[in-house]
């Protein structure tokens, strides 16, 4: 079954990475086992800590939702080897009706050709020009005619070549082994045989016969085989035994790979009508083969949102995807689906102490390393219940999920915190919980790192800066903020690129050298962003 992806925002923090893991673990725990947790982007320093602190694993990185060909119904045919004979083929495409040709594979597994239905109606009717067989390898005579070699000199033959003969009355004369290399088709006709064995044809084929005792005695370089096939059949059957490597369609083929996103397949497959088309591995090994009634109802991949629901910071292909449910504690933003869904939005500080809440409606303890983990995500997200988003649940929550794991809330707090800044760089640190926003035409991004020793990270601050100008050009927005959040002294510095006015009007204070301290402001969500959509009206 294919997985619900379970995943936060991007550039995740600890409350979006360990709501996707709760939430992922709960609806697997009621016996829901497609559930995913998945994660958007690299995971920060901070949320690695609490993954390792409590034994967890990060989420499975995933880059996009977009409809892909991974996800349509396409064809799986027996993927046939190049020396594979056509009638094996022709009975692999008559077995499967659906199918409008087979892939034929390099002994590597990629790409040689196809082959069609089409393909080998030409071979047969190409037939009536030529009646030989050229180096055709002996394994596949004797598949097709179920035949057996009865003397030595067969052993050494590998392949098998020659004008093929049907020994008939009226084929009896003087010229008819005039040439040795023939393979003839013959039934009890003891003299011809004896005629083909004297003249060293390449090989001979007995239907329904057995070779005469006194013939067996004879030294000869004939190949002798046995078919229990009358011979008629034989001689139709036998040109069947040509690999399909030598017949199969090997120019002009267009393939399409697994990771392709469906809408460009779309303008390839329209642009081009061919009947079929391959399907590759990221090894450009041969999976499938794909047609355009596959292309009619792609199934969409299914995701639940986390501690988000604002499109510019959810996942891309958003739009191609299945909405399932949306568990978050921000603003209602732009997110549509196209079927009611659930959504529970609670005006608290942490996704998971609502995630907790939905353990403890179906009769739930999380486990104790994951009640650890939701304690710390709790802490995080509401900088030690310091922040003005924090409520009196987020604080009973966390204290629930901390005496079912058995940990201090202060000394956890203090852990994650204390988390040293020192070794990364200027745009790690931008990016250890960054977000973008569209406010009334305003494009803008804010980042936020909380910290026990803000002085620390301002003696960086031109680093800092430079890198937020970078930010701003690459991305286009007209401000960049970054928010230096001291538990400490209980609010934040804001480090700013762009309109001063913005930031004087905006927070009523006035500005010096791309800088302002904000007493008691610890929150972007209740803080921040309001204030700035209340600016722009």
């Amino acid at each position: 079954m294919e997985p619900i992806y379970v995943t936060g925002h991007q550039n995740p923090d600890t409350d979006s990475i360990v709501a996707a893991i709760a939430y992922a673990s709960l609806r697997n725990a009621l016996g829901d086992k497609e559930y995913t947790a998945a994660c958007l982007g690299r995971v920060s320093d901070e949320t690695q800590l609490v993954l390792n602190h409590f034994g967890f694993e990060p989420p499975t990185l995933i880059t996009n939702v977009y409809t892909q060909v991974q996800d349509l119904d396409f064809d799986k045919p027996p993927i046939l080897n190049a020396g594979v004979t056509v009638d094996r083929a022709w009975n692999e495409l008559q077995e499967r009706k659906e199918l409008r040709a087979i892939p034929v594979a390099n002994d590597d597994g990629t790409l040689l050709g196809l082959i069609s239905r089409e393909d080998i109606a030409s071979y047969n009717m190409g037939l009536n020009n030529s009646s030989a067989l050229n180096k055709v390898p002996l394994f596949n005579v004797l598949s097709v005619l179920e035949g057996k070699v009865i003397n030595d000199a067969g052993e050494y033959l590998d392949t098998v070549s020659g004008e093929v003969v049907l020994a008939i009355p009226e084929s009896r004369g003087p010229g008819m082994f005039s040439n040795s290399d023939c393979v003839m088709i013959c039934g009890h006709q003891p003299d011809i045989i004896r005629k083909a064995l004297e003249n060293n044809i390449n090989c001979l084929i007995l239907c329904k016969t057995e070779l005469p005792s006194e013939l067996a005695e004879i030294k000869t370089d004939t190949c002798i085989i046995y078919t229990p096939y009358d011979a008629y059949k034989a001689t139709r059957l036998i040109f069947q035994s040509t690999p399909i490597g030598r017949i199969c369609l090997r120019k002009d083929l267009l393939s399409f790979h697994l990771e392709d996103r469906v809408d460009l397949v779309k303008e390839m497959v329209w642009k081009y009508r061919k009947p079929c088309y391959t399907i590759l591995d990221e090894k450009e090994k041969i999976v499938g083969i794909l047609t355009r009634y596959h292309l009619l109802r792609p199934r969409r991949k299914r995701v639940v949102l986390v501690d988000h629901n604002e499109a510019s910071q959810s996942v891309p292909g958003l739009e191609e995807a299945d909405i399932l449910e949306i568990i978050d504690h921000h603003r209602l933003a732009d997110i549509q689906t196209a079927n009611p869904i659930f959504v529970r939005n609670e005006p608290v500080g942490s996704t998971n102490t609502i995630i907790a809440s939905m353990f403890q409606d179906k009769g739930l303890i999380p486990s104790e390393k994951l009640a650890g983990m939701m304690a710390a995500a709790i802490l995080s997200d509401t900088v030690m219940f310091k922040s003005p988003t924090c409520t009196v649940k987020d604080i009973r929550t966390a204290e629930r999920m901390a005496r079912i794991a058995n940990v201090s809330l202060d000394e956890l707090g203090k852990k994650i915190f204390s988390e040293s800044v020192a070794g990364k760089n200027a745009k790690d640190l931008l990016n250890t919980d960054y977000k973008e926003f569209h406010i009334a035409g305003h494009d803008l991004a804010v980042s936020q790192i909380t910290c026990l020793d803000s002085a620390s990270i301002l003696q960086r601050k031109d680093e800092l800066l430079e890198q937020m100008k970078t930010v701003a050009d690459e991305t286009d927005v007209s401000l960049v903020i970054l928010m230096l959040t001291d538990v400490l002294l209980e609010g934040s510095y804001l480090l700013y690129v762009g309109d001063d006015d913005i930031i004087s009007q905006a927070f009523d204070v006035i500005p010096k050298d791309n800088e302002v301290f904000l007493p008691e402001v610890m929150s972007r969500k209740k803080q921040i962003i309001p204030t700035l959509s209340a600016l722009w009206g």
